[in-house]
């Protein structure tokens, strides 16, 4: 049993038939029915071949004719273009040509593909390459695009990591410029803008990643963005709208700037309610700060818990009573009873007593230590001290924790826990050997975050307005069909028949 494939090309005034493949099969079996992975890519790659032959040879002949004078333009030469596809390279014949005489240009010769293609590779092909080394290692991303499609087999890691940094790269330059206050207009105008959508709340957290030449880890700051809800959605399509982002603090420029494009893109306005949930950090605690008129800063509940317990349990290695033999007090319990009261003041927002029994407890270890010299009072000493200056420089983002818990809302950002080990963690830490400079996961985590958030697509469209359309509702541009028409047997002989105006880089 015989099965032929054919192309046919439809202009105005004929049809042009290309011959594709004739493909065998003698009898059935499971392993042999439809076609076979490396058939799809053969039939594939000279479907390619033809559909880029044919817009490229129309082109360059439009191009031979002045637009202003129609005379024919002399030909100096031409070159070969190597042009990069999903489905398998190309190597392009460009023709330059001369200018014609009535030309008033400085330059005398010029190459129509070169001003058509300047760049290499086909946004698809870029597109997946970015997409999923974003998501996974480049080795294996590789592997993947030589498995399912026609691509080159040179293809390895280092190109697919250029490419990616080529996109992410793109995309800095197209962020704007960073400045201090983001917060514009009128106060009064404020409250003339159209009702705004649900609140957003923004947790912030850090991670750490692995730096080459044992130079240690630097920290990556992530979060994700949750809308609560759109207005225009029904209550059946209520979904809240959550976005994630990330970047090494060390290395980006433009923190805010990168932000503020996240909350703008879920619509934030001046007149929204906007949370924001950080661990208090140094590095985070200025970020969220002039974004939104509106906003709300929080200390993340969750951080001040881990901190007092990792307090209560060194005090619970404390002696029990102090070992100066003239006077000897309580130590231990009195300082479990503090903490304790230290987190219930916390818990309620009463910062002010808070600090008194901060005071107190230092003041009590502090004696510990000079009376008997206690090496574990010292560190409790030590630990208590920071803990105070982390609550004082954090004091202004400290609510009333019980209130808003009963409230039912958000008091901690366990949210973006979860966004941490999804953005960082599963493809630059976890299991992993990998050591990343700056830049590079930089770069890559701008890449990743717009795949995670499902907006890449949309970069792409916005460089490249005919990618993928967006209205999935519109018709296809294509249609397929069968025939019956002779054909010369094998792909490979079909593509050696397309004309060496486009040829083959890597033959299957």
């Amino acid at each position: 049993m015989k099965f032929k494939v054919e192309l046919r090309c439809l202009t105005d005034d004929r049809e042009e038939v290309r011959q594709i493949a004739c493909l065998e099969r003698e009898g059935a079996a499971l392993e042999t029915l439809g076609l076979t992975l490396a058939e799809g890519k053969a039939i594939l790659k000279a479907i390619q071949e033809v559909m880029v032959e044919k817009p490229l040879t129309a082109y360059v002949e439009r191009q031979r004719h002045c637009p202003e004078c129609g005379a024919l333009r002399p030909s100096k030469g031409h070159h070969e273009v190597r042009l990069r596809t999903a489905f398998g390279d190309l190597t392009v014949n460009s023709p330059r040509f001369y200018h014609c005489a009535c030309h008033s240009g400085p330059q005398k010769t010029f190459s129509p593909l070169a001003e058509l293609l300047p760049e290499h590779t086909s946004p698809e092909l870029l597109f997946l390459k970015t997409k999923w080394a974003s998501l996974v290692s480049y080795g294996v991303t590789a592997d993947l695009l030589k498995d399912a499609l026609p691509v080159d087999e040179k293809l390895n890691d280092v190109t697919i990591r250029n490419h990616l940094l080529q996109v992410a790269d793109r995309m800095e330059q197209a962020l704007g410029e960073e400045r201090p206050v983001f917060i514009d207009g009128c106060e009064r105008d404020w409250g003339c803008l159209p009702i705004p959508d649900g609140p957003l709340t923004v947790g912030i957290d850090g991670g750490f990643v692995r730096a080459p030449h044992k130079q240690g880890h630097f920290e990556v700051i992530t979060g994700k963005s949750i809308l609560a809800f759109k207005r225009d959605e029904s209550e059946e399509e209520e979904m809240p709208d959550a976005k994630c982002f990330a970047f090494v603090q060390t290395f980006d420029e433009k923190p805010k700037r990168r932000l503020y494009e996240l909350l703008k893109s879920q619509g934030m306005q001046e007149n929204q309610q906007v949370t924001f949930l950080s661990d208090g950090g140094d590095d985070v605690r200025n970020l969220q700060l002039d974004l939104n008129p509106q906003a709300e800063h929080l200390l993340d509940w969750f951080h001040v818990t881990m901190r007092l317990t990792v307090l209560q349990q060194m005090a619970k290695g404390l002696a029990e009573k102090t070992s100066d033999p003239d006077e000897t007090y309580d130590l231990r319990q009195p300082a479990l009873d503090a903490l304790k009261s230290i987190k219930w003041y916390l818990w309620h927002g009463n910062v002010f007593q808070a600090f008194q029994h901060l005071e107190d407890l230092e003041m009590d270890l502090d004696a510990a230590v000079f009376q008997s010299d206690d090496e574990r009072a010292g560190k409790l000493l030590k630990a208590i001290e920071e803990f105070h200056t982390y609550i004082d420089n954090n004091r202004p983002f400290i609510p009333n924790y019980g209130e808003r818990f009963r409230q039912g809302e958000r008091i901690a950002t366990g949210f973006v826990e979860s966004t941490v080990n999804q953005v960082v963690s599963k493809r630059m830490v976890k299991r992993q050997q990998m050591q990343w400079s700056q830049r590079g996961a930089h770069l890559l985590l701008q890449t990743r975050t717009r795949v995670l958030n499902d907006d890449l697509e949309e970069t792409f469209r916005g460089w490249y307005p005919e990618f993928r359309p967006p209205d999935p509702g519109s018709p296809p541009s294509w249609s397929t069909s069968w025939t019956t028409a002779p054909l010369a047997a094998g792909s490979a002989q079909a593509a050696a028949r397309l004309g060496a105006t486009v040829r083959t880089s890597n033959p299957m």
